[in-house]
């Protein structure tokens, strides 16, 4: 590796370090996802790193049932945003079959979407239904949610083909 190449990759890991502080301090009371979401073939990613998930490695929510930090070192791009995993072995289950991980409707809060609006949801707020993981923009959304998923599942999807064709790939 190239001296430029690893003085690239020391302030990305230093970025995606403030990223994760920074979606750490958003799970606090109101639930705040930071300012610089953004999408990236409609997955929600961060705008400076083009992480997903905000760095968590999306298996870890399955496998360990709660959220962990990936690093640099696993990671694979997947429809035009960067994934990192905790290990190897995580790595190539998404590998083999990511669309059991990525989150639902790319990561967008589904209860927003039956309102009509992509708003993305928070890696640290989420929840797994029917073995997909959903993520939401506050815990509120989570709670009206899990009160009847099969209806706000459908009533996402119904509004989720009228609202993909419109973000940005």
């Amino acid at each position: 590796m190239t001296g430029a190449r690893r003085q690239q990759k020391a302030k990305l890991r230093g970025l995606v370090l403030a990223a994760a502080i920074a979606g750490l301090a958003a799970a606090a009371p109101g639930g705040r996802l930071p300012a610089d979401a953004a999408t990236t073939g409609r997955i929600v990613t961060d705008s400076l790193t083009g992480l997903a998930l905000s760095g968590f490695d999306p298996v870890a929510y399955f496998t360990e049932r709660r959220p962990q930090l990936g690093e640099g070192v696993h990671e694979l791009i997947h429809r035009g945003a960067v994934w990192r995993f905790r290990n190897d072995g995580n790595r190539a289950a998404f590998a083999r079959d990511p669309d059991v991980y990525v989150p639902r409707f790319g990561g967008f809060d589904p209860v927003a979407l039956t309102r009509g609006v992509a708003l993305p949801g928070h890696p640290l707020i989420w929840l797994i239904s029917g073995d997909r993981l959903f993520l939401f923009s506050k815990p509120e959304n989570r709670s009206r949610f899990a009160a009847d998923v099969e209806r706000s599942v459908a009533a996402a999807e119904h509004r989720w083909g009228e609202i993909e064709p419109t973000l940005v790939p």
